[in-house]
């Protein structure tokens, strides 16, 4: 390939990549009421195998897809790439785009000071660390990929996965027990009290200070579960944590009540979603009204930041939950080697520490 066709095919992706990017701004900058954030949320937690940009990206195209009449409904069910829907004897219906996102591109490191952030050198291709050297995976680009949903194939029947069914006022199978066990191995006490009186009013109250997490046992068993996925999340997020650094510390400054509010009941409300639990009576503030408070940040890059921050924890929630829950946004069927070569997420690494900043993407 000559200098020329590289130099044209870069600027083809970066071009590619900065449309994208100024979608997924748009996207972002349209969730300025609770109603946007809560179905923002909820379509997150039931696409968790995407990043919150990445599942942006996809609602938005899926959406205007809807409405131009290239597929039969408002809210996309399951994504794949195209030879991933191959693997499940599905194929891409001729005329139908794919919706475009950020895939990462990762480079692999080896150091033999580990504990050295200099000491770090990029392996080139195929190239095998030195004896003794430690290896990690790190993010150093993105690139453009694209992903079809189900309703733009046609093929093999996919499978149907499992939906828990709720009753009105029923909580999920297991996840009151799961959720308790995540708060007390976090060193939380949990008091079950009889009445909102009790704590000042509230349904929850997570005293940082005492170690503390109250719930109020009059409300039926969806709520309460609801709230102690609240508490947990300002347990998770919001208890003050040993070793922070300069960063954590400014980080904790900027944080007000609005904005630890809106985190945990985002969390709760990621978490219910992934158990089917109505969430119709959540309330979740303007975001616009905190997101337009933090110093220094506009209103789009609080929103992004904070997003992905709540999708990370919860996922993080979601993780220890030995419960049933709804689909992740990956069709059933995909062996594991196919999901990790699936585009938009990070090949899995073995033996090796994956760099956080992946999980952002």
């Amino acid at each position: 390939m000559t200098t020329q066709v590289r130099g044209r095919a870069r600027a083809t992706r970066e071009a590619k990549l900065e449309a994208l990017q100024q979608e997924l701004t748009e996207s972002v900058a349209a969730l300025v009421t609770g109603e946007d954030w809560k179905r923002a949320l909820t379509f997150a937690a039931q696409f968790r195998s995407r990043s919150f940009n990445n599942a942006m990206l996809i609602y938005a195209q899926h959406y205007s897809a809807f409405n131009e009449g290239r597929v039969s409904g408002p809210t996309p069910t399951y994504v794949a790439g195209f030879h991933q829907w191959l693997s499940l004897g599905r194929q891409v219906v001729k005329g139908q785009h794919g919706y475009g996102i950020l895939a990462p591109v990762t480079a692999r490191f080896a150091s033999a000071r580990p504990s050295d952030a200099a000491s770090w050198r990029r392996l080139s291709r195929g190239e095998k660390p030195r004896a003794g050297e430690s290896v990690r995976s790190k993010l150093v680009g993105l690139k453009p990929a694209h992903v079809w949903d189900v309703s733009q194939t046609a093929g093999d029947p996919v499978p149907e996965l499992p939906r828990p069914t709720l009753l009105h006022g029923q909580a999920p199978a297991g996840l009151w027990d799961g959720l308790a066990d995540e708060i007390t191995a976090l060193g939380f006490e949990l008091r079950l009290v009889s009445s909102a009186a009790a704590i000042g009013g509230a349904n929850g109250l997570t005293d940082l200070l005492a170690h503390e997490v109250s719930i109020r046992m009059d409300m039926d068993d969806a709520a309460q579960v609801k709230t102690l996925a609240h508490e947990l999340g300002h347990v998770l997020l919001h208890a003050p944590r040993e070793n922070v650094t300069s960063t954590d510390l400014a980080a904790d400054a900027t944080l007000h009540r609005g904005i630890a509010e809106v985190e945990a009941e985002s969390i709760a409300l990621m978490v219910g979603a992934a158990h089917g639990l109505d969430t119709s009576s959540y309330t979740v503030p303007y975001v616009s009204t905190w997101a337009a408070s933090v110093p220094g940040k506009n209103p789009v890059e609080v929103v992004q930041s904070t997003a992905e921050r709540v999708r990370t924890t919860a996922l993080g929630v979601l993780e220890k939950l030995d419960t049933q829950k709804v689909g992740d946004g990956n069709p059933p069927g995909l062996d594991r080697d196919t999901l990790s070569r699936r585009p938009g997420v990070a090949p899995a690494i073995t033996g090796t520490r994956r760099d956080e900043s992946v999980l952002g993407l």
